[in-house]
């Protein structure tokens, strides 16, 4: 209807059967002889700017929404802390290295005398008294063995997906990647790090939506260290810190939206694509500071918690029952309004109201229970 009231509101999209000479007959009035204002279906208020009128007519105060809060401070560590690649020789420098030391460390022992009888009579010196060992048969058998060691001592294994972060005195010294067999600075402290893509599947954690219903969530998270530097001296455990992290914010997003809407079409949890989008995208800022990319955070399960599982599954069920029972309620509607509304239009009969009201009660019972079975 097209037609305004007197004070310039539009009436309410009820559903009526009505012609040019009967009264229009509102749906909930069917089967009553008396208006009764309880047998009106509340509906959920809207909230507005302004006044609100609920499902029975009524004008409800605005509902006051509580003040947003600040923005949280993104995490920052130290600028200066970036990765940067670390001093490594190939490891064939290192063993030549070794190897020389060791060979003058030897020699230098042979020159003093002082090599084992077994060594001297396989190396043809047995009859070689040396000269003995003053201060620079030690110098020189130092010197050796300082080589020596420094060419054994430095060797390392680099792996595929792995990473050795250095550090001096507590100082950062670059970071190595490479693979195969290395020469470092025996002198630099060693610190492995896995910098592979990996994923962590978290143990059920507790949760609640926006309705304060409590869950059960399990998420699956794919991530990487980018920055080693960050990674290992940025926070105290990055695993710990991203586990964390998750969980903080797997309660953020979750308490922003139902786990179900049951009597409307609205945003739910259900939606695991656009709940993962935005988990993702806020965990990835709280762990970029930190050296650590995330990929993807996707809740792989929510359901409801243990304690009330039972009752949010009987909810459902009634949900989806009445959902059938409306959907067959206004097909029924319609069928005895254009019923009633061919008759009438076509002159086949002549009612008054009370006639018209048994008519539609007819037509309803009968119509309802064609459609139920």
């Amino acid at each position: 209807m097209s037609e305004t009231t007197e004070t310039g509101e539009r009436p309410r999209n009820a559903r009526l059967i009505q012609n040019e000479a009967t009264t229009e007959i509102p749906v909930h009035l069917l089967f009553r002889d008396d208006p009764d204002p309880v047998a009106v279906p509340l509906r959920p208020a809207v909230v507005g700017t302004g006044a609100v009128k609920g499902g029975n007519g009524r004008t409800m105060a605005p509902r006051r929404m509580p003040p947003r809060a600040p923005a949280r401070p993104a995490p920052t560590v130290d600028p200066d802390l970036e990765e940067r690649g670390g001093r490594a020789l190939p490891g064939a420098l290192g063993v030549l290295g070794g190897l020389a030391g060791a060979a003058g460390a030897v020699a230098s022992l042979g020159w003093a005398g002082a090599l084992p009888q077994i060594v001297t009579e396989i190396a043809g010196l047995s009859r070689y008294e040396g000269t003995g060992l003053g201060a620079a048969q030690w110098s020189a058998v130092a010197g050796s063995g300082a080589l020596a060691l420094f060419g054994f001592g430095g060797l390392a294994r680099g792996r595929a997906g792995r990473a050795w972060v250095l550090t001096l005195f507590g100082r950062y010294r670059g970071t190595v990647r490479k693979s195969g067999l290395l020469w470092v600075n025996p002198l630099l402290l060693r610190r492995r790090t896995d910098v592979r893509l990996r994923h962590w599947r978290s143990e059920p954690m507790p949760a609640v939506d926006a309705n304060g219903v409590a869950l059960r969530v399990v998420v699956l998270v794919v991530w990487r260290i980018k920055d080693t530097a960050r990674a290992a001296f940025g926070v105290e455990d990055h695993e710990t810190y991203l586990r964390e992290c998750v969980e903080a914010d797997m309660a953020r997003v979750l308490s922003q939206l139902p786990a179900d809407a049951f009597h409307e079409d609205a945003p739910t949890l259900r939606n695991a694509e656009a709940v993962g989008d935005l988990l993702t995208r806020r965990l990835a800022a709280d762990a970029e500071p930190v050296g650590i990319e995330v990929f993807s955070a996707q809740p792989t399960r929510i359901e409801y918690a243990p304690e009330v599982a039972a009752a949010m599954q009987r909810r459902r069920i009634a949900a989806l029952d009445a959902q059938h029972r409306d959907s067959v309620l206004t097909s029924v509607v319609d069928s005895v309004e254009d019923t009633v509304t061919r008759l009438t239009t076509r002159g086949l009969v002549e009612l008054d109201d009370y006639e018209r009201k048994a008519l539609v009660k007819d037509l309803t019972v009968a119509f309802y229970t064609g459609r139920g079975e």
